[in-house]
C-alpha cells in the first residue's frame, strides 16, 4: 500500500473517530451542541478527503453510535445514514466543480445541502419511521419527531457555516504542506 493510500484511510478514521468521539463527549448537552460538530465533521471530511472519505464517515458513524449507545433506536439509523450521505454528496456535487473555492459556492452547497438533509430527516424518521416502524407511544413519538425536524436544519446550516469558515484555513494549510 503507498503511503498516499495509508494517509487517506489514518485521515478517514481520524474522522471517523473524531466524530464518534464528539457524539459521546457532547451526548449529555444538546442536540445543538453535537449536531453543528457532526454536519461540520461530515463537510471537513468530504472536503478535504474527497466523496469516498465523506460516505465512510457518513456511514460508519452512525452505526458505531448505535453500538457504543450514543445513537437513537437502531431503526432510525439508516435514516441518518442516509440523511448523512444527502449532506455529503451534495456538498461535494457543488463543491467540486471549477470555481467552488469561492464563498458563494460554499453557501449554496450549505444552503441546498442542510435542506435536503433535513427533509430526509424528516420524510424518513418522522413521516415513516415513527408512525410506521417504530410505534412509539404519542409523547416519545413528539419528542423523536422534535428531534428530526427543523433542528436538523438549523444544526446542519450552523456546522456548514463553521465549515465555510474553516475550510480555507485548511487549504491554506495543506497548500503549505504545514497540514
Amino acid at each position: 500500500m503507498n503511503n498516499k493510500k495509508t494517509l487517506w484511510i489514518t485521515t478517514t478514521a481520524i474522522f471517523i473517530a473524531m466524530l464518534i468521539g464528539v457524539q459521546v463527549v457532547t451526548a449529555p448537552f444538546s442536540q445543538f451542541v453535537t449536531g453543528p460538530l457532526v454536519n461540520l465533521i461530515l463537510i471537513i471530511s468530504v472536503m478535504t478527503l474527497g466523496l469516498a472519505s465523506g460516505m465512510a464517515v457518513a456511514v460508519v458513524s452512525p452505526v458505531v453510535a448505535g453500538f457504543i449507545g450514543v445513537g437513537p433506536v437502531w431503526a432510525v439509523v439508516p435514516f441518518i445514514i442516509l440523511g448523512n450521505a444527502t449532506l455529503v454528496i451534495i456538498w461535494y456535487l457543488i463543491c467540486k466543480m471549477r470555481f467552488a473555492r469561492t464563498f458563494a459556492v460554499r453557501v449554496t452547497a450549505l444552503a441546498v445541502a442542510a435542506i435536503c438533509k433535513f427533509l430526509v430527516l424528516y420524510f424518513g424518521v418522522v413521516q415513516i419511521a415513527i408512525p410506521y416502524i417504530l410505534h412509539l407511544p404519542e409523547q416519545q413519538a413528539e419528542r423523536m419527531s422534535a428531534l428530526f425536524s427543523l433542528s436538523q436544519l438549523l444544526t446542519a446550516l450552523i456546522g456548514g457555516a463553521v465549515a465555510i469558515v474553516i475550510l480555507p484555513v485548511i487549504e491554506k494549510a495543506r497548500a503549505s504542506k504545514t497540514l
